[in-house]
């Protein structure tokens, strides 16, 4: 059966997803990969074949992965119009069972960004860096750093229909507060622009990658979310409880907080070394 997509549509699928109460980021990322397959189709009628197609034409430019991610939001509008023939399957992917090392974010590393935030005089970020790396939370929930929660050396975190309690620890509430008290904040979020507004995530992404050269880090491994990841593997190495780690997280599956924990091939390598089974 042919199908039209018409732009209209999307701002429906815009209102539908508010609705259904999605986190901001999702719903822009619902919106670009939607509108990155009405680019490919335009407003020509299209039917299964097409979409297969696209589908094919995603891995030519993108990672499996992210193919896969992007196949999952236009099902996802296929399905809000009444379109089930047309969703496709996704890209089976082999796990992998070591991270690369080309991205992981090493401890070392992470200390050399924040010290180059530092140097560069710009406090906000070392403090949005610190907070990220010290809390665990996702770049989009700074919003719940507040003054108030900083005063109450906790936040409460509503992400994705789930609400959940992320503690500050001393040692960063301490800073938080000097940074308030300098900032004149009163109340709110703590990590603002001139306009009060909360920093978004490009200006994060975008500030953590100009301190790539003067931190000596890879491009490749600095953005906001390996501060995540970073977190979560110094956790584990402490805790070894996967399943309270998944709940700091706010992850639903343990399978996600997998990811979040795997070792390069070297650090495998090392700890089968270090098992000392060959006589």
């Amino acid at each position: 059966m042919e199908r039209q997509l018409k732009q209209e549509q999307l701002y429906k699928f815009k209102t539908h997803l508010k609705y259904e109460e999605r986190s901001l980021a999702t719903i822009e990322k619902y919106l670009h990969d939607v509108q990155v397959f009405y680019n490919y189709v335009g407003e020509n009628t299209f039917t299964k074949s097409e979409v297969l197609k696209y589908k094919a034409h995603l891995l030519t430019k993108y990672t499996a992965t992210s193919a896969n991610s992007m196949l999952a939001a236009i099902n996802v509008f296929f399905r809000f119009c009444g379109w089930y023939d047309l969703c496709v399957k996704q890209y089976k992917i082999q796990k992998s069972a070591f991270c690369p090392e080309e991205k992981e974010l090493t401890k070392a590393e992470y200390m050399r960004l924040v010290q180059a935030a530092k140097r560069n005089s710009n406090e906000r970020l070392n403090l949005i860096i610190q907070t990220i790396c010290g809390t665990g939370i996702r770049v989009s929930e700074l919003q719940y750093i507040t003054v108030e929660a900083v005063h109450k050396s906790e936040a409460f975190v509503n992400c994705k229909g789930k609400n959940r309690r992320i503690f500050i620890v001393a040692e960063l509430r301490k800073k938080l507060l000097q940074y308030i008290k300098r900032q004149n904040i009163k109340s709110g979020a703590v990590f603002v622009t001139k306009n009060g507004k909360p920093v978004s995530r490009h200006n994060i992404w975008r500030d953590m990658k100009a301190l790539c050269k003067d931190a000596g880090v890879s491009p490749s491994k600095v953005f906001p979310h390996n501060l995540r990841h970073l977190f979560a593997r110094t956790f584990y190495g402490i805790e070894k409880d996967i399943a309270k780690l998944a709940d700091i997280l706010g992850h639903t599956s343990i399978n996600t907080t997998r990811i979040y924990i795997i070792t390069t091939a070297t650090e495998h390598k090392r700890k089968m070394e270090n098992m000392r089974l060959i006589i």
